[in-house]
């Protein structure tokens, strides 16, 4: 692939050297030698520890990250020759910057924010989120997410307050505004009636129920009439019956029957 003359162009995993195109070095590997007029270029394997992610013509391999465990880091993945060591927080922890070179303890989830499991997978980041619309969370937790608000209308119940970030929507029954209206209606109605009955039964005496009935049924059949006394004698009461239809007159004691005729 080389070109004589000044304009040399070689390929992707090519690099110019002297006027030559030279073989780059795969992944995995580095270059000891490069490519002379008798010899292409010479590479090996990248030493234990260090790593060579891409086609190159660099001397030397990158080493490895180390997971300081001071720094709160454990090992995700195991380096090789072509990948380097992925290192992440440890469980509880995440990342204090997007270096990530340090970890610090997750904090409880405060009320309004909930807890993201994939990002405390991650461990990169906090893994609180805040709340979004139509979600909340009431409790400080380092486990709880965020809950969707509760739905009324799947429920046949009508909204009584919204939800917000920190607290679920409050749910009541359709017929509760009838039902407050019609229970303290109700209530008077039986409040008069009980009180109707107890005047009823205070200020009706039987007694005189039965004086009344008495006098209705009876009105003409028994008059009592009660004479007054002459010359301060004792005079026996007279009482006037009627006898079949003819008045009778009668003394205490006595029984007389004095026809119509007679008392003319």
């Amino acid at each position: 692939c080389w070109v004589p003359g000044d304009a040399v162009r070689c390929f992707d995993k090519q690099y110019e050297h002297k006027g030559r195109c030279c073989n780059r070095c795969q992944p995995g590997e580095k270059l000891v030698s490069e490519c002379n007029d008798t010899e292409e270029s010479v590479c090996t394997r990248c030493e234990s520890g260090h790593y060579q992610q891409s086609w190159t013509k660099e001397r030397h391999c990158a080493p490895h990250d180390i997971c300081e465990d001071n720094a709160g880091l454990i090992v995700k993945t195991q380096g090789n020759a072509t990948h380097n060591t992925v290192c992440q927080c440890q469980d509880g922890t995440h990342c204090s910057d997007t270096s990530c070179q340090t970890c610090v303890e997750n904090q409880p989830c405060q009320r309004g924010f909930g807890f993201v499991a994939a990002k405390a997978q991650a461990r990169m980041s906090s893994p609180c989120e805040p709340c979004a619309e139509g979600t909340f969370s009431n409790v400080s937790s380092k486990t709880e997410p965020c809950h969707p608000w509760t739905s009324c209308e799947e429920k046949g119940l009508m909204v009584k307050a919204k939800g917000t970030n920190t607290s679920d929507v409050i749910c009541e029954s359709g017929r509760r505004s009838s039902l407050s209206v019609l229970i303290p209606i109700t209530a008077a109605v039986v409040t008069c009636l009980v009180g109707l009955s107890i005047y009823c039964l205070v200020h009706t005496d039987p007694r005189r129920r039965v004086q009344k009935q008495m006098e209705t049924e009876m009105p003409e059949d028994i008059l009592e009439v009660q004479q007054p006394a002459d010359n301060g004698e004792d005079v026996c009461p007279v009482h006037k019956t009627l006898h079949r239809g003819q008045p009778v007159a009668q003394e205490d004691g006595k029984e007389s029957r004095m026809s119509q005729q007679e008392r003319v």
